[in-house]
């Protein structure tokens, strides 16, 4: 396993910039945002450009670091939704123009993951209307989603199968696919597509009160990508306001908090050690969100707890020198 750095983390500094902090760290790959607009890399110019996706590869590569993964959430958001006010930010259009551009988007993003040479995109779904995860007022509301989430991804992931790409879902409130059920749901909506899988990141299942464990167990070798980070069961504030995490993100009685990883209630030994068994040993990428420390303070503990935890190597199985 390595430890990655998530280049989200400082999208205000250059590429090159956060490719030379990350080095100076100690992390050995970065996930790079794709979304329109991301100050760090430009898909549409990697596909019209061999000289720019060239030097993306050779600013990585000459650092020593890996691409481990494209992301782009924001432009996954808009195949399923929502499709009024609360995407606008990321492109204003009627709802079959937002959807057109999403899938459109995304599909670019894997044949800029196949030309630059990285194996998986991670990013979102999207999700129509998260509230029908209650089947009142309309039972077959989610089911409903869930073809439109066939139709149009499978149609995304057939590109992705072209390029030789994998996507990463990454389950997350307000997605279609947010905790182990929808995940195995999903997988049997996708059994015929393998580029279909995730982007594990703990934080986003803790609050919902699951031992993140079980998803490994549940999803295993449909695990891509890795997001290091924690997230925050505030118990005393539980007692208080609950788990439903409202309000700003540094209001001080959340129930629920995303922290840097070994500061929250992610048991991460055993989550690594799972993650060994199923076979992953890929790259576990910081992304900080911690609203309690600075990005700096987060860059620096989370290299001093995580790396003396990664498992390198599987056990290569015990030779008794009695039994030969």
């Amino acid at each position: 396993m390595k430890l990655g750095y998530f280049t989200a983390n400082r999208m205000d500094k250059p590429l090159e910039e956060v490719l030379d902090r990350a080095v100076k760290l100690g992390y050995e790959a970065v996930e790079i945002p794709a979304f329109k607009g991301s100050p760090h890399l430009d898909v549409d110019r990697v596909l019209e450009d061999k000289s720019y996706a060239q030097h993306i590869k050779e600013v990585v590569q000459k650092r020593g670091l890996i691409i481990s993964a494209l992301s782009n959430h924001p432009e996954g958001q808009l195949v399923l939704g929502p499709h009024g006010i609360d995407t606008d930010g990321i492109y204003q259009g009627t709802p079959e123009e937002k959807i057109r551009f999403g899938m459109e988007r995304m599909m670019k993003t894997a044949q800029a993951a196949h030309e630059l040479g990285v194996p998986v995109v991670c990013g979102f779904i999207g999700c129509e209307n998260f509230g029908r995860f209650f089947p009142w007022p309309y039972a077959k509301g989610w089911s409903e989603m869930e073809e439109k989430f066939a139709e149009r991804w499978g149609k995304i992931l057939d590109k992705f199968q072209e390029y030789g790409v994998k996507f990463a879902h990454e389950p997350h409130p307000n997605e279609l696919v947010y905790d182990i059920y929808t995940a195995e749901r999903s997988l049997e909506l996708m059994k015929e597509k393998p580029a279909w899988g995730f982007n594990f990141d703990p934080a986003n299942l803790i609050y919902l009160g699951i031992d993140v464990v079980n998803f490994v167990q549940a999803v295993g070798t449909k695990i891509y990508h890795v997001h290091a980070k924690d997230g925050e069961i505030v118990e005393h504030n539980v007692r208080r306001d609950g788990l439903i995490p409202t309000g700003s993100w540094n209001r001080i009685t959340r129930g629920f908090r995303f922290r840097i990883p070994g500061w929250g209630s992610v048991p991460w030994k055993r989550v690594i050690a799972e993650l060994a068994l199923v076979g992953y040993n890929y790259v576990l990428s910081y992304e900080h969100e911690d609203v309690t420390m600075s990005r700096e303070d987060g860059e620096t503990k989370t290299i001093d707890f995580l790396k003396p935890l990664l498992i390198r190597a599987p056990y290569e199985g015990r030779k008794d020198i009695l039994f030969q």
